[in-house]
């Protein structure tokens, strides 16, 4: 269990600029929201709190290219264009509020290497499809890679494990640090056959040094939380233990939800705080504790807010009321115009046949057995 303030959060207000307009799938109230659920639950007492600085050019630069943080700075000013071939348009002030994104997820990286907390979250994080020199997929700077890249050569650490739990292959990070053999990179989503960015096969290994620090577990449409937990467990604490990583940095995007509109996956809220706990476990066995979390998917306003709150909670061994808060539920109909579920946790379940969900069982099985077979270095036994 956590004790208190060993869990700090980087949140403010300044999170709403980053918003490509009405009617764009990535809603920036999702942060808010998460964060007024967390304050009403009474969890800022057990908190650090601090608030996202904005990340320098020279941040910036670790993994960006100077031509396109112009270019973005100049897109920004114009305030429209497009970064990507539709998914990601600009719009004014977008180098000021993407800085912030990463400035707060370094803000998690300092508070965690400085020993001021264990474990942090930034939410607004996880912006995984940015590559060097280019946006994609909602994603204007690719802060996990940076943040890497940070703990690398600013606070030189040996080794660091990214895993990223989003519906969508982090396609940005793995290219970015394709041949970085300090840093293993494991992937769990969708598979690319059905899903963007249509990447994250089990062959993409890595290169160079890098080769055998990419680890990819492509899942079929449906994966419900028994197959997802089954293969989460079958992989994670083994590759932790054998890799030994300084510090975790996870991708938590929950767009791997059986309700989220943009993907095919089938997990219910137990799941996340399932993964919630095995990381907070993994962590304090391998790392002294050392876990970064930053946010990512979700297109589901409300399944966003309480997933995050649950891992959070779970991450600071609190047990919450299933109940939301009333004035949680007040402010989110005044915000989205529409009415919140009552509970944290999910009262329906994705609708799965007995036929099906032994299937995708045997699937997910299946890849997790192909993926122990191609890393012979971390599954010995």
């Amino acid at each position: 269990m956590s004790s208190l303030q060993d869990v700090g959060v980087i949140y403010s207000d300044v999170y709403l600029n980053y918003n490509f307009g009405r009617g764009h799938p990535l809603n920036p109230y999702r942060y808010k929201l998460f964060f007024d659920l967390i304050k009403h639950y009474g969890l800022l007492d057990k908190l650090k709190h601090i608030e996202p600085r904005m990340a320098s050019e020279g941040e910036l630069r670790l993994l960006h290219t100077q031509e396109y943080i112009d270019r973005v700075k100049k897109l920004s000013e114009r305030g429209y264009g497009m970064l990507d071939f539709g998914d990601t348009p600009a719009f004014k002030g977008m180098f000021e509020a993407s800085s912030y994104i990463v400035g707060g997820t370094l803000n998690a990286v300092d508070l965690v290497m400085n020993g001021e907390c264990a474990h942090a979250f930034n939410p607004g994080g996880g912006h995984h499809h940015a590559a060097s020199d280019r946006g994609a997929g909602f994603c204007i700077f690719n802060d996990v890679a940076i943040a890497v890249r940070y703990l690398l050569e600013k606070w030189k650490v040996k080794k660091v494990m990214v895993i990223d739990i989003d519906v969508h292959h982090g396609d940005g990070t793995q290219w970015s640090l394709y041949s970085e053999p300090k840093a293993l990179k494991v992937d769990f989503h969708e598979s690319g056959m059905y899903l963007y960015p249509g990447t994250g096969f089990m062959d993409e290994m890595g290169e160079g040094d890098g080769y055998g620090f990419m680890v990819n577990v492509p899942l079929p449409p449906r994966t419900h939380d028994d197959a997802y937990l089954y293969a989460f467990k079958e992989i994670v604490p083994i590759l932790a233990e054998e890799f030994k990583p300084d510090i975790i940095v996870q991708q938590c995007g929950v767009d791997t939800h059986f309700e989220d509109p943009l993907a095919h996956l089938a997990l219910t809220t137990r799941a996340y705080a399932e993964i919630a706990e095995i990381m907070h476990e993994v962590a304090h066995k391998v790392t002294n504790g050392k876990y970064v979390m930053v946010g990512g998917g979700g297109y589901n306003v409300e399944t966003v807010a309480r997933a995050w709150t649950i891992m959070v909670s779970r991450v600071l061994g609190i047990e919450l009321p299933d109940e939301l808060p009333k004035e949680w539920i007040e402010e989110f109909k005044s915000l989205m115009g529409y009415e919140p579920p009552k509970t944290l946790y999910d009262k329906s379940k994705p609708f799965i046949s007995e036929g099906t969900w032994r299937s995708i069982m045997a699937d997910v099985e299946q890849v997790v057995k192909e993926v122990k077979k191609r890393f012979p270095r971390f599954f010995k036994r």
